[in-house]
Order: structure tokens, then sequence, then C-alpha cells
């Protein structure tokens, strides 16, 4: 699959290596695994002179040695004797820079700790003795959300506030999503996006493996999940296990009741049987994997909230997939199919609202977008979408199938919406359904 998108963070990695002609700059990248971090990099900086190092979990010798073959093979720096430790290599690299300007990447940053957590207090004394002076772009990425949070954003920790710049790099767009299957299916259904935004998200690497295996329709891509080789089956667990650790066990029953529609503090905790407020908190501030959704222009405090897993590959994982790890285990792929298909419509039911709530967002002309239910779960709808600077908005049901909308039952519920929040608002009802994408 040919390199999609990512004209305005190419632009920003660009202009910062400008500056970094001037002066030092410290760019931290962080994304979900997979989103394309390193194509992204190795795209904006083609032709131009920098050095790429990956962190491998190796012994800090074994891992210097190869960044010294490294930085002397890409930028031509001349290191004296073998180096053994990272303080040492890191100084080389920030005393070369006063000298001329080039760029340094460092991808799996996070990995560091693993090697020798002692790195990033060195790494500060080194930064700060000699960035003033220096005309180094340096990059790190990462995409253990909840390790690069905590070496960028604790205020304990030695690198926080070093980094002259800080992105992360979401997946595609619904925009680009349509761009990419009309290059290779011009003729493509909707039925065919939605299941392509429900396995993907628009992370880049499960596109690109369905687009390159020539996987269009919705057939073609589910029988894909289910082929006897296939990356999405071990994916979620390799994904998570990562984040998670030693805890993953809890962490992932939680999601797998989530996904199966039990999203209530109280549901999932009285299945647990104890109280699991730590690991849901953990898993949205921390590890960012749920969001606790509420009714918009709902209050702070307010109790009624439900949690979501923000990712669409991992809500599909965790409702098809994991549940039936015997199946994967023993092969039996055929009877794993024939349950996606059983509960594909309903599920995709929610993903289809998650779409247009997307592209409703994506469009610029709303300024917070979501949906509203009352206590009593009497009246839900689907999406509410509102500018706060024009007071306008639009409220919308969406299904699957248009001819199960009523417009008449649509208006009844924005009657129910409490006046106080909702009161000054032009509301615009529509219906939405597969037919709109």
């Amino acid at each position: 699959m040919k390199f999609y998108d990512r004209e305005t963070e190419i632009e920003l990695l660009r202009q910062n290596e400008r500056q970094a002609e001037q002066s030092a700059m410290f760019t931290v990248l962080t994304g979900r695994r997979r989103v394309g971090k390193t194509s992204l990099v190795l795209r904006a900086f083609e032709g131009r002179q920098y050095a790429y190092l990956f962190v491998s979990k190796d012994n800090e010798a074994v891992l210097c040695r190869k960044f010294q073959a490294a930085i002397e093979e890409q930028l031509g720096i001349q290191v004296y004797g073998e180096v053994a430790r990272f303080r040492d290599l890191f100084e080389v690299i920030m005393k070369e820079s006063q000298k001329r300007h080039f760029t340094v990447v460092f991808d799996e940053f996070q990995n560091l700790y693993k090697v020798n957590s002692a790195i990033f207090s060195e790494m500060q004394d080194i930064w700060d003795r000699y960035h003033r002076d220096s005309r180094l772009n340096l990059i790190v990425m990462g995409s253990i959300r909840s390790l690069m949070r905590r070496i960028f954003e604790d205020a304990n920790e030695p690198l926080y506030g070093r980094p002259t710049s800080k992105f992360t790099l979401r997946p595609f767009t619904i925009k680009v999503l349509k761009e990419i299957i009309a290059d290779h299916c011009p003729d493509y259904g909707n039925e065919d996006l939605l299941c392509l935004y429900m396995l993907t998200g628009g992370v880049a690497k499960y596109v690109e493996l369905l687009m390159d295996a020539g996987c269009y329709t919705r057939e073609k891509m589910l029988n894909y999940v289910c082929r006897l080789d296939s990356y999405f089956l071990t994916e979620g667990r390799d994904l998570m296990n990562q984040e998670f650790g030693e805890e993953s066990a809890t962490y992932f029953s939680i999601l797998q009741l989530i996904a199966g529609g039990l999203n209530r503090r109280s549901d999932i905790d009285g299945t647990m049987q104890k109280d699991m407020g730590t690991f849901l908190q953990n898993m949205e501030r921390n590890y960012q994997v749920v969001t606790r959704l509420k009714p918009l222009l709902a209050k702070p405090n307010s109790k009624t909230s439900a949690y979501e897993i923000s990712d669409q590959f991992l809500r599909f994982w965790f409702r098809f997939v994991w549940p039936y790890q015997s199946l994967v285990e023993r092969q039996q792929l055929p009877l794993l199919r024939q349950n996606i298909a059983r509960g594909y419509e309903q599920f995709s039911g929610r993903t289809l609202e998650q779409y247009f709530q997307a592209l409703v967002m994506e469009s610029g002309e709303y300024t917070m977008v979501g949906n509203w239910w009352d206590r009593k779960g009497e009246n839900e709808i689907d999406l509410i979408a509102l500018n706060e600077f024009e007071h306008t908005g639009i409220v919308a049901e969406i299904k699957r199938n248009p001819n199960k909308i009523s417009l008449a039952e649509l208006q009844r519920k924005i009657e129910c919406l409490p006046a106080a929040e909702f009161g000054s608002y032009r509301l615009e009802p529509h219906a939405l359904s597969i037919e709109d994408m």
C-alpha cells in the first residue's frame, strides 16, 4: 500500500528540523502500536541526514554497540573505543551536535526502562549541560502510552519539562479511509467501508494488511481475520500485554465484559464480585484503553455513565476473538467465523453510531459531539453535535436500516432533553443509516 495522508505531521517534523538548525529541538512522538509512527518519520526525513536507533530490550552494553555502529554509519560520527554506557554515547551525540546539525531518532524509547532506568536521569544531566549550544534535532517515539506519559508528564521524572515539542499520531480519519478503499476498489459498498472501520479504526498497519491481501469487501475482510495465519488473532493480546504487564488477566476480563455489553460500573463490579474502580480508572486515565461516556452536557459529578473501549480493533477483538481463544488454539476458525457472522449486525450497529460521531467531529463544524440518555434509560439519542459559539446543533437517530428510523420518535426524545442545558440551542433532527455513509 502506498503512503497516505500525514501532510500536517510531516510538515511539523520538518519545521522542527529547520528550527534545530539554530537551537536544539526535543520532540516526543507517541501513538498506539501500528499507527505508523516509524513510517511517518522515515518519510519526513527521506533524503536528509539522520540516524534511526531502535531501542531493543538488550543489555545496555549490547545496545550501545548497536547504536555506536549506527551513528558511525548513518551520521559519520567517529566514536573512539567501544562504548558500553548509554550516557557516554548520548554525550558524544550532544557534543557533535554543537559542531553541526543533524537528526537522531530513538524508536520505542520507553524500552530504556527495561535496559537501565537510570538512563533518563543521565539524559537529563547531559541534555541540560549541552543543549543551549546544540543543533540536535532529537526525536523520541513510543507506543506504550502509560510509560511514555510517565517519562514525560510526571513532574517527578527527570525528563519532565525537557521536550520542546510533543504530539500524538492518530489513526487515519474517515476521509482518508474512504480514499484508501476507493483507490483499491472504486465500487466498494458502504458495508465494506463500515467493516474496514470496525476492524481497523484507521490504524495504518491493519489497513495495509487488508488492502495488500486484496480484502476489499466485508466477507473477505472477516475471512482474512479468521485465517490460520491471521495477524489479527493474536494482535489484541500482544498489544495489551505490553501495557498491562502482570495484571493483564483482570484487565482482560473487564474489557471482555465491556465489549460484550456490560458497560456500567455496577454491572462490572457485580460480575467480577469485587470493586473494579481502580482498574477502570487506570484503563481510562493511564492506559487510555476505555472511555467513560456521559450524556452530553451532563454535570461533572453525574453518576449516569458507561464505559466503552476506545479503540475500534480492540473493541472487536475483545468481543469476538478473546472470549473464544479455545477455538483459536484448536484451529477451529470456521466456527469463530460463524460466530462473528451471528453477532455482526448488532455489533456493527454501535460501530455505525461511532462512525457518524467521528465523521461529524472531523467536519470541524461542531465543538462537542456525543450522545445522550436519561437516568432511567427510557430515552436515548445516538448523536448530538453542538456548536457552542453559534448555539446550533444536530440531533440524529442512527440505525443500520433506514426503515427502522422514526423522526417523530426522535422529536419526542429531543423534547426530553433538559432545557437548562440544551434550551439555548437550535437543534436540527436527522435520520442516518448505513446508506448515508
